[in-house]
C-alpha cells in the first residue's frame, strides 16, 4: 500500500466489520437461554442504543420467561455488559483487528487497512456506528455502561499502539491516541452520510505516519 497516497489502497468485499459480527452471532432458535437473550440483545442494542431497549422487548424477543432473563442478567445494565463484551470480541478483535491484519503484510500496512475495512463497514446499509461511542454518548462518561465503553475504546487504542510500535514509529502512544481520534472521527462522520469518511480519514492516516517515522 502507498503510505504517501493511502486513499489508492481502499478495497471493497464482504468482510466489514458488521457483516463478521452478523455472522459470527448465530439465530436463536438452537442457542441455551443465555445465549439467545445475548444474541437478541446484540441486534437490538446495536441497532437502538439502550434505553430504547426495554427488558420486556427482551424476553418477549428471546422466547424466555422473565424469571429466566433475570436468572442469567441480574438487571438490565448486566445484559449491557455482556453485550459490550461480546460487541469487543466480534467487532474490535474480529472484525476490525483481525480483517486489517489479513489485508496488510506490514505494520504499517495493517494501520491503514483498518480504513479499508472501515470504507465496507460504512458503505453497508444497515451500518449502525460504533456501540462503544453511541452508548458512551448515551450513557454518559460517568455511568458504569459509559465507563465501560471508555474501557473498551481504550483497548481499540492499545491494539493501534501495539502495530505502530511494531512499525517502529516514534512516540507510539501519541500515536495511537492521534489515530484513534481519526477512527473516532470517520464513524461519526460516516454517520452523518459522508460516505467518503473513511477515504478522508486514510489520507490524513497517510500524513500522520510520516509525522510519526523515526
Amino acid at each position: 500500500m502507498d503510505v504517501m497516497n493511502p486513499g489508492s489502497g481502499m478495497k471493497s468485499n464482504d468482510g466489514s466489520p458488521e457483516a463478521s459480527a452478523q455472522q459470527s452471532t448465530p439465530s436463536c432458535g438452537h442457542l441455551d437461554p443465555e445465549e439467545r437473550i445475548l444474541s437478541v440483545a446484540y441486534e437490538l442494542f446495536s441497532r437502538r442504543g439502550i434505553r430504547d431497549v426495554g427488558v420486556n422487548e427482551l424476553i418477549e424477543r428471546s422466547g424466555v420467561a422473565k424469571a429466566t432473563f433475570y436468572r442469567h442478567f441480574p438487571s438490565k445494565d448486566s445484559l449491557v455488559l455482556a453485550f459490550l463484551e461480546q460487541r469487543d470480541k466480534q467487532w474490535t478483535i474480529d472484525s476490525i483487528i483481525s480483517k486489517a491484519r489479513q489485508r496488510g503484510s506490514t505494520p504499517v500496512e495493517q494501520l491503514l487497512a483498518i480504513f479499508d475495512v472501515f470504507s465496507d463497514w460504512f458503505g453497508r446499509d444497515d451500518f449502525e456506528g460504533s456501540a462503544f461511542i453511541n452508548v458512551l454518548l448515551e450513557m454518559g462518561p460517568s455511568h458504569p455502561l459509559g465507563q465501560a465503553s471508555k474501557d473498551y475504546l481504550a483497548k481499540m487504542r492499545r491494539h493501534v499502539q501495539g502495530l505502530a510500535e511494531e512499525a517502529g514509529l516514534a512516540r507510539a502512544e501519541d500515536f495511537a491516541r492521534s489515530w484513534h481520534l481519526l477512527m473516532k472521527g470517520s464513524i461519526i462522520a460516516a454517520t452523518e452520510g459522508d460516505l467518503q469518511a473513511a477515504q478522508r480519514a486514510q489520507q490524513m492516516a497517510g500524513w500522520l505516519i510520516e509525522h510519526h517515522r523515526k
